[in-house]
């Protein structure tokens, strides 16, 4: 049972002008909700439908005042999709799983938060090999560094409060040398900041790419700004706090204004989620949750990970089944999908319905109708025998709302979803877009490119406006319910509580689809993190390895082996005399066995390099397309990294000069 069907009598009531009644996106839609003219007037919802006792007067909350408030039609939209989905509960006879969160304390919670960040070997029986944790930690910003240190301390005092037989180190000696670093960078970081901000401001519109958004139809005045993605958004925010003129910290902004966000262009490419190597993701993903709580830490907002307790769960099917299951089980008919199957096939039968159709995804289909389909889809789905040409747009709209809300954990996760939400708490749109730029970084694969896939599908319905009537704050009034309701993580909540949720909930929705395309950028201070580990864990490998040459020297014939290290040092001069200074080689073994010498130069692009492999007259490249084939910076200080078109060779050459060149499809 959710949380919502189990609260006792709680009432969400909202306020609504009878001269904007009859102008209500929604109003066309009464009869399919279920709405009574009654309920409809008040903005009253009963969350056990108990109609018994009708509410009258003046609510007694005023929403007007809350401060995540928005238009009193949009917010119309939602309480009627809530109540479309309590009215799809209450008609499921099959009693649902509840998903119940556990309250750790707060040690456990700050154990498990370092070991998701890469340094569990801080702590236990690996305390004593920390070489690990260490290179993380020479790598840290100096608010980062600050993060860690304060979960460090929490779970050094809890460790000693139960006398747990741990190796326990002294916080002070795991900081001691970054400390000592960090505060002869302070002085130049802060005037880094301030020199960055400003040099941006002067030529924002010579170097950033404007995005847009919306056509900035529905809101009112339009603020444009720059996403600085090269400084640690925590290091920013601290900036601007320890300044007296950084004002901005100390109240809300309107939040009726959306600014135009801009990307400055970055020489050495803009890195995308799925442009990285693995290895070099999961070192993203410790490092966003360091970033994302260092940030949370500067604007005084707690930031507390949940954890789902297990439950039983279908191990197959459409609807109801874990999204990794699903994915595993589609995988093994499709192999690399990433996104459902079931998922992708009931936005492309809403997309062949066309757009256009008023109130799509906020006008239901007939319950009765939607549930029979639900249980044919279960049953005929892989088989290939369902018929999609008898389903009506609106009832795939709703089924795949249904979808998403019958996962048995969240699309955001259990542990990030009041993250998610939370993220209205921070005092500015910039700091909210960092925090979720941050927050898709830690979600599952699946779980990224289901949502990014939904958010892109929202997109185009509301490129269709004109006709259907669903605005951006309409689709997300009406997605808010069904990405953010989630039964595990029940709480008693009051009334105002629920508005402030509401009209929180349906902001963040509204801010992700309008700045998707930031969402799946990986900032640039990241990237340059995980180049900064990769360089100190080379180093240590170096280290272990003379040593090991050592031992074998001492173990082995003298001549034998220096003789060896004779030939690989020949190879070595051939190979650096074939490649002339500031010429590349660019190699693409899976695609053709001609490799190529090209002369960098400052406007040399990967783009450039590309079309000139295109050029090439053998066969198989010659039947490639632009698109099917990507230049890859491999090896140096990155693993794997996919090029996008605008990166300048030249000076990401000079970041990673060790680098090989490789060109290749993506599916290689």
């Amino acid at each position: 049972m959710s949380r919502w069907s189990a609260s006792q009598g709680v009432v969400l009531t909202a306020y609504h002008p009878s001269s904007a009644d009859a102008e209500a996106p929604g109003s066309s839609a009464k009869e399919a909700a279920g709405a009574s003219p009654v309920s409809r007037r008040s903005g009253q919802y009963n969350m056990n439908h108990d109609n018994s006792k009708k509410p009258s007067g003046k609510p007694p909350y005023n929403r007007s005042g809350s401060q995540d408030s928005l238009d009193e039609l949009s917010m119309d939209d939602y309480w009627k999709e809530l109540e479309n989905i309590n009215e799809t509960r209450g008609n499921n006879s099959e009693e649902q799983a509840v998903v119940l969160v556990k309250e750790p304390d707060e040690g456990e919670l700050e154990e498990e938060w370092l070991k998701e960040a890469g340094l569990s070997n801080l702590f236990g029986e690996a305390a004593a090999d920390s070489q690990e944790s260490m290179v993380v930690l020479a790598t840290l910003t100096r608010t980062q560094a600050a993060a860690v240190q304060k979960r460090v301390e929490t779970v050094t005092q809890t460790m000693r409060k139960k006398n747990k037989q741990y190796q326990v180190p002294d916080v002070r000696d795991i900081f001691k040398q970054q400390n000592e670093s960090k505060e002869k960078e302070i002085g130049n970081e802060h005037q880094s900041v301030r020199t960055k901000e400003n040099k941006e401001e002067d030529t924002k519109e010579a170097s950033c790419q404007h995005i847009d958004y919306d056509h900035q139809r529905e809101d009112v005045p339009v603020i444009e700004t720059d996403i600085n993605l090269e400084i640690s958004f925590s290091e920013q925010a601290a900036t601007l706090k320890d300044d007296p003129a950084g004002k901005v910290l100390k109240g809300k902004e309107d939040d009726t204004l959306l600014p135009n966000f801009r990307l400055p262009k970055d020489k050495t490419g803009t890195t995308k989620i799925g442009d990285l190597a693995p290895q070099d993701m999961k070192k993203v993903h410790a490092l966003a949750l360091i970033e994302l709580t260092a940030l949370f830490d500067i604007l005084g907002t707690e930031l507390k990970p949940q954890k789902a307790i297990k439950i039983k769960t279908k191990e197959s099917g459409l609807f109801g089944v874990p999204l990794s299951v699903l994915l595993e089980q589609d995988q093994k008919r499709v192999p690399g999908i990433r996104i459902p199957l079931i998922f992708q096939k009931l936005i492309s039968h809403i997309e062949e319905g066309k757009l256009d159709t008023e109130g799509l995804l906020r006008i239901p289909g007939v319950a009765a109708r939607v549930k029979n389909l639900c249980q044919e889809l279960e049953a005929k789905f892989y088989e290939g025998t369902f018929h999609w040409e008898n389903v009506k747009q609106h009832d795939a709209a709703s089924l795949l709302k249904l979808f998403i809300r019958e996962l048995p954990q969240p699309l955001l996760t259990v542990e990030y979803l009041k993250a998610f939400q939370d993220v209205q708490k921070l005092p500015t749109k910039k700091h909210q877009l960092q925090a979720l730029n941050l927050l898709v970084l830690l979600l599952p694969d699946g779980n990224r490119d289901t949502l990014k896939a939904l958010l892109e599908f929202l997109q185009r319905v509301i490129d269709h406006r004109d006709k259907n009537k669903m605005t951006l704050k309409n689709v997300a009034m009406v997605m808010a319910p069904n990405i953010f309701m989630f039964h595990g993580l029940g709480s008693k909540n009051t009334e105002q509580s629920e508005f402030v949720m509401a009209a929180g909930t349906a902001n963040v929705m509204r801010f992700m689809i309008r700045n998707q395309n930031l969402l799946w950028t990986i900032p640039t201070f990241l990237v340059n993190q995980v180049r900064k580990q990769n360089t100190e864990s080379q180093k240590k490998e170096k280290k272990d390895k003379a040593v090991k040459k050592l031992l074998k020297k001492m173990a082995y014939d003298r001549e034998k082996h220096e003789k060896q290290d004779k030939n690989v040092n020949d190879v070595k001069s051939v190979n650096e005399a074939d490649v002339p200074q500031g010429v590349i080689w660019v190699q693409a073994p899976h695609l053709s066995k001609v490799s190529m010498a090209i002369q960098l130069t400052e406007e040399l692009k990967a783009c450039d390099v590309v079309a000139r492999f295109l050029s090439q007259k053998s066969g198989t490249v010659q039947s490639l397309k632009k698109e099917e084939v990507f230049l890859y910076e491999v090896g140096g200080n990155i693993g794997e990294r996919c090029l996008d078109d605008d990166t300048y060779m030249k000076d990401l050459h000079q970041l990673n000069p060790n680098a090989e060149w490789v060109i290749k499809s993506k599916n290689c």
